[in-house]
């Protein structure tokens, strides 16, 4: 079954409804009210001053908004904004060339960011802190390093894996946000509005039902709303009913509270080795499944809601696990012992 919840990123050449769905200003972007607040005080601040925005460094679980803040930060600065991956940046000419198509006051979203090979981070510290970019020629005693000016910009790096990054790299952000989860009232209004921009209306008892199972992740909510709106489609209703939702969801394979089959797969895993932690490769070699995808897309929804613990050796379930598969949690000496070795 495909995974709701797979680590792909939001492809740059969005199809027509993502770009649709994306707000594009602050009162249409729901949640991270704290994240909003700051930024706007730091934007008009800015263009009070007619300064630069200093670079900002986002980060949290895949799929709450973070390329989506980057454009509404672009918009609001009236500039243009750039969008790279990481991973595509291989060769110091890659970001050479990058840079140097920049123009002044231009915005520059670099997506995966802690996936940066040392190599490019350190062509890329004088450009953020000098706006220069050194470019060495030649090899040996003979080379020569060229400085070529760059125009003055700003670096928005996002990733999933801020601990990844390195110290130098993460000091030259002027500003770092995290963004959390969202709860179920925010992603009911993201779900709403969505819909009727999908031209095929849910109903709050609907929206709701498909928030709460959305594991606290917008691009969750709306990649589940399209499909059930498929549901209704099918039937030719005009309107998404909470049956019809609810119909869909099971159908789709994600419970009540979120969950699909690789959660509930990685849980059963745990709790089947009765309170002894499990390393992570010895999790995904049981689960097929590769480990990064395991630390970014599965882990932080289970963690951050208390159904599973990180401890030195290894994952545990928590006793809300076990009650949630009708279990009997460890003895209290294995409890015990468990809670010793995590702290």
């Amino acid at each position: 079954m495909e995974r709701i919840v797979e680590l792909e990123k939001m492809s740059f050449e969005d199809s027509s409804d993502e770009v649709t769905l994306r707000p594009t200003i602050w009162d249409d972007y729901i949640g991270q009210e704290k994240i909003k607040k700051n930024l706007q005080v730091f934007i008009k601040a800015c263009k009070k001053r007619e300064e630069v925005l200093d670079h900002i460094l986002l980060f949290g679980p895949p799929g709450l908004g973070k390329t989506t803040l980057s454009h509404i930060i672009a918009n609001q600065m009236d500039t243009n904004i750039k969008v790279t991956a990481a991973p595509t940046i291989e060769k110091g000419g890659d970001l050479a060339a990058i840079l140097t198509n920049l123009e002044e006051g231009d915005i520059l979203f670099i997506d995966e960011i802690h996936r940066l090979s040392p190599a490019i981070e350190e062509i890329l510290y004088p450009a953020m802190e000098d706006f220069r970019l050194d470019i060495i020629i030649g090899s040996g005693p003979a080379a020569q390093t060229v400085q070529i000016d760059l125009p003055r910009f700003t670096l928005i790096g996002a990733t999933t894996r801020a601990g990844m990054l390195s110290n130098p790299l993460r000091d030259r952000f002027g500003m770092h946000f995290r963004l959390n989860f969202y709860n179920d009232a925010e992603l009911s209004k993201i779900v709403q509005r969505a819909s009727i921009k999908l031209e095929k209306e849910s109903n709050t008892e609907s929206s709701f039902e498909i928030a709460r199972r959305s594991r606290g992740t917008p691009r969750v909510a709306l990649r589940l709303l399209k499909r059930v709106r498929d549901f209704a489609e099918v039937e030719d209703e005009d309107m998404i009913e909470l049956h019809r939702c609810q119909y869909a969801l099971d159908e789709l394979g994600i419970n009540d509270k979120g969950f699909d089959e690789m959660d509930l797969r990685l849980l059963e895993l745990l709790l089947s080795n009765k309170g002894k932690p499990m390393g992570l490769n010895t999790i995904a070699a049981a689960l097929s499944e590769d480990e990064g995808t395991l630390e970014e897309a599965i882990e932080p929804y289970l963690l951050a809601n208390g159904y599973i613990q990180r401890t030195a050796r290894g994952r545990i379930a928590t006793v809300k696990s076990y009650e949630l598969f009708r279990l009997s949690p460890p003895s209290e000496t294995n409890e015990k012992s468990l809670f010793m070795e995590n702290t």
